[in-house]
């Protein structure tokens, strides 16, 4: 079992969809593909240059959205055999792809891989390369657990701060993960990250698109994208995805 590419994939609303795929096209300089789906409801963000692709977006039909992980495989058969002997559930399975579900309950899927390698470039400064899995509390060692599990070959390693822990995959891949216990007892979600080499240019940049401040943390900012979807302008090197001062 080989993870080849990593996909982050933006989640909204149907309603909101197209403000979505609209924003981040432009945060992330990039153009949507043909709509795909049975109500046109996938998109993948292209960039120029022969860089491949590593953002996609989705409308869904229930809830408020979030984010999810695909993982591009040699086998996914194997890789969702993988998964389950480590404690996942498969949610659907289609030809040559599958939904699954980690214990906690975070969705991700298992697709093929189509020869992608070569990852977009940092776009003013930023670089949309992080999956946060944000996980209550009860269930957070267990989580820490399966993705170090399943993300084999990928180091696994506690973060900056005790509440986090990285998931780097190897150099070249474009999304890495990051784990977050919550505060509270909540549902299993997730959201995506932004390496700024400037968090308040970012920030700047983002709010003349449309996005809205929500808070600020210790090295973070929470914003809000024009579609609703909560996100994070982190103050990382967006060229390694690590410190910004390269400890």
């Amino acid at each position: 079992m080989s993870i080849r590419w990593t996909y982050a994939f933006v989640d909204r609303p149907a309603a909101s969809f197209g403000l979505a795929h609209a924003f981040w096209t432009v945060v992330t300089d990039t153009r949507p593909s043909g709509f795909r789906g049975e109500q046109g409801e996938f998109v993948t963000l292209l960039p120029e240059g022969g860089a491949d692709p590593c953002v996609k977006a989705q409308g869904v039909d229930s809830g408020s959205g979030g984010a999810h992980l695909d993982f591009s495989v040699d086998d996914a058969r194997e890789f969702v055999r993988s998964a389950l002997r480590l404690g996942a559930g498969v949610v659907a399975e289609h030809e040559g792809w599958a939904v699954l579900r980690s214990p906690a309950g975070q969705l991700f899927c298992a697709v093929p891989w189509h020869r992608e390698s070569v990852r977009p470039p940092v776009v003013r400064g930023s670089r949309l390369d992080q999956v946060c899995v944000d996980v209550p509390p009860s269930l957070y060692d267990a989580e820490v657990v399966f993705w170090s599990g399943l993300l084999d070959g990928w180091e696994s390693r506690p973060g900056s701060r005790p509440e986090f822990h990285v998931l780097a995959p190897p150099s070249g891949m474009p999304v890495r993960v990051l784990l977050q216990r919550l505060g509270e007892e909540r549902p299993a979600s997730a959201h995506l990250d932004l390496a700024c080499a400037d968090v308040d240019a970012a920030r700047a940049w983002h709010e003349e698109l449309g996005a809205s401040l929500v808070a600020r943390g210790a090295h973070w900012t929470v914003m809000r994208d024009p579609a609703g979807g909560v996100y994070c302008l982190t103050g990382r090197d967006p060229k390694t995805g690590g410190p910004a001062d390269g400890s």
